[in-house]
């Protein structure tokens, strides 16, 4: 398993220039902006040369809110995944949180079963992002 260190701009700039290889031909640029390497970096994690990476916050609710997590599509299915969420949910507990959330469209289904195969529940939100724009809320306590 690569070992996991802080993000850094370098790395974000790394993600930026092969979002395919993560993110297929979704257009995701909108997700990746540097607040999350340079203000939440203490909850931003990448794996290796980049080969996945988790960006996120704790939440003055204490909430630790994962904002985004990819898998580079040279280390899908060996673990690393679960590896990011793992070491973002300690981090978030160490700041306080209770409780981690995620929020990801209805056609997302790769994403929906990763979350509920961690303990996550789904629970679809309808407008939550506006008119017509439902979302799947996935949540869980932290123990």
């Amino acid at each position: 398993m690569p070992e996991l260190r802080r993000a850094t701009p370098n790395d974000l700039a790394a993600i930026l220039a092969d979002l395919p290889a993560y993110w297929g031909d979704r257009d995701v640029r909108h997700l990746h902006h540097p607040m999350f390497v340079r203000e939440f970096g203490d909850t931003a994690f990448v794996a290796g040369t980049v080969d996945g990476y988790l960006f996120g916050f704790v939440a003055p609710a204490h909430i630790g809110y994962i904002h985004a997590v990819a898998v580079h599509e040279r280390q899908r299915g060996t673990g690393l995944g679960r590896h990011l969420h793992a070491a973002f949910a300690d981090a978030a507990r160490a700041r306080g949180a209770t409780r981690l959330k995620a929020v990801t469209g209805p056609a997302n289904t790769e994403s929906i079963r990763f979350h509920e195969r961690l303990g996550f529940t789904a629970c679809l939100i309808p407008d939550y992002s506006g008119p017509g724009q439902d979302r799947i809320i996935l949540s869980r306590d932290l123990p």
